[in-house]
């Protein structure tokens, strides 16, 4: 049962990163940072260090609202599975793009998500754009040198004609290059990921995300005053999932930690709304309903690339009679965020969708460092916090069955 006020002096964070091939260190580095200016502006005192343990992860001593207390924060690894996906060569990464556009059309995901929010549908279909614009470029490499070559007869052409495919072949090799600056590569196979399975989990995914539940379960046994579980992206989905066994299992005690459940910028509904996604819509009917734990869903309008304020069970036509979460407040970036830090964000979609993890320089209810390193948990924290009159809760999904 969750407590309705609780304070903390000990808490354990696990933090499901979203589809990222960057290594873990990323995180503590931005955790450093952002923490170190957020408590600057709100006056309060945090330092960290290494932690030990299976995971990568750092712990925090914290001085907040005149509370001291000791946070140790895990990221749950699954960096390398993302690597693996991503190691398609350019013929591979347009086959993906064949596929990921088939299915999501084909099956009218696309459409039905377009009517919740565009900001991540246009996300979705930037790296299509883009691909098949250099394809495009490509291509009229190729026709322009063989036309070249055409003008000095026959073997002119066929000599062209090699040369112009070389060229198309290079120039396609120097766009993937410059990915690190366009994205389209990483968003491709990002949704393609998802959409190779028609909404169900790779094997790979399912086998690592029982490891996570191990820990999680383990944590749930130990002397924490919290347990918190943050999903990031398209880790909320994979916290859904993760809780929904933990608590299935029989494995939260009546008398151990809180367990609290904060998902941020989540993309839940671009997975919910693909056929075979049984397993996730019967967890998010599952975990809504749970008086274990405490569901906080944090989006932000202002961030493109998220289903801001849509209430991801509603909206994927599985909410039961006895719902109880997730609790979806914005993180408001128009108010939390001074003219001048937005001007600086402006259409830096990427790291407006990485705001909830940084610092806020108007800061409001929403304050990433509080929650994981403060004195009071989620539930207490939240528990009287209305819900966004904005929020989306309307049952958009064709697909509602699930799994048994």
């Amino acid at each position: 049962m969750v407590e309705c006020v609780g304070q903390v002096k000990r808490r354990r964070v696990f933090y499901i990163p979203g589809y990222d091939p960057i290594p873990p260190r990323r995180y503590r580095e931005l955790y450093r940072k952002e923490g170190a200016a957020q408590a600057d502006i709100s006056g309060y005192s945090m330092s960290l260090s290494p932690k030990k343990g299976r995971n990568f992860g750092w712990s925090v001593e914290a001085e907040i609202d005149g509370t001291k207390t000791h946070s140790e924060i895990d990221v749950l690894v699954w960096s390398d599975i993302v690597q693996e996906s991503m190691e398609a060569g350019i013929f591979r990464t347009y086959l993906v793009l064949l596929r990921t556009a088939w299915i999501y059309t084909s099956t009218g995901a696309l459409f039905r998500l377009m009517k919740l929010r565009r900001g991540p549908v246009i996300a979705a279909l930037y790296p299509i754009g883009v691909l098949l614009l250099q394809l495009l470029l490509a291509c009229l490499l190729v026709w322009a040198v063989t036309a070249l070559g055409g003008l000095f007869g026959l073997w002119g052409h066929w000599i062209g004609l090699a040369l112009g495919l070389a060229s198309g072949a290079a120039l396609l090799r120097w766009f993937k290059s410059q990915d690190g600056k366009v994205f389209a590569y990483y968003l491709m196979h990002d949704y393609g990921f998802s959409a190779r399975w028609r909404g169900a989990n790779p094997p790979v995914l399912d086998t690592r995300m029982a490891e996570f539940r191990t820990e999680l379960a383990e944590a749930l046994r130990e002397d924490w005053d919290e347990v918190l579980l943050i999903g990031h992206s398209s880790g909320a989905h994979l916290g859904i999932s993760l809780l929904a066994d933990l608590i299935r299992a029989g494995e939260v005690p009546e008398t151990g930690p809180a367990l609290s459940f904060l998902t941020l910028g989540q993309v839940v509904p671009m997975v919910s709304f693909l056929p075979e996604a049984k397993v996730l819509r019967r967890d998010l009917a599952f975990l809504s309903a749970r008086e274990e734990v405490f569901w906080l869903d944090v989006t932000a309008p202002g961030d493109p690339c998220s289903f801001a304020l849509c209430d991801p069970v509603k909206v994927s036509g599985v909410a039961p009679n006895d719902q109880k979460w997730p609790l979806v407040i914005s993180a408001a970036f128009t108010q939390t965020l001074s003219p001048e830090k937005q001007a600086t964000l402006k259409r830096r979609f990427f790291r407006l969708h990485f705001q909830y993890l940084c610092a806020f320089d108007q800061p409001a209810e929403y304050d990433y460092f509080k929650i994981t390193a403060g004195g009071a948990t989620l539930a207490s924290r939240y528990q009287t916090h209305m819900p966004s009159p904005s929020r989306i809760d309307v049952p958009a999904n064709k697909f509602k069955d699930m799994a048994l």
